[in-house]
């Protein structure tokens, strides 16, 4: 079984978890829960009828970002196109692997304990999007 898609838009990581220094409460920060619905909606729309992977599962994730526009040298933009110079910017690659699992969690595989590989990678497109491919083998 395998699942593919994209989430198009603005890429978001996982923000840590905030206390309420009024109530002492942990929260999960608003534009953490949003892009995590975000990228259950994308997986919903395309697999409507989707069942959890139950046997062990390959998860890969590229993260494109938009090619700076200003602040960049021609050797720079020469670079990016040949595809040998990768975004180092927010947000930080473990951040959005941390997002994307979490909210496939339960959809799209039965427990994250059961992701054995993983393979991640910022790249640098014409359009700003997450592609999420996530397997059993």
């Amino acid at each position: 079984m395998m699942y593919e898609f994209e989430v198009i838009g603005d890429i978001k990581g996982k923000a840590r978890p905030r206390v309420n220094t009024y109530t002492g409460q942990a929260y999960t920060p608003s534009n953490t829960k949003d892009y995590e619905m975000l990228i259950k909606q994308y997986f919903k729309i395309k697999y409507p009828k989707y069942e959890p992977i139950q046997g062990r599962v390959f998860v890969k994730i590229i993260a494109f970002f938009k090619i700076p526009k200003n602040n960049i040298s021609k050797k720079e933009k020469e670079l990016i196109l040949e595809g040998k110079m990768s975004p180092t910017k927010k947000p930080d690659i473990d951040n959005i692997v941390k997002i994307v699992l979490d909210a496939m969690n339960k959809m799209a595989f039965k427990d994250d304990n059961l992701i054995t590989k993983l393979e991640v990678e910022k790249v640098y497109a014409d359009e700003e999007k997450i592609y999420v491919r996530i397997e059993e083998y």
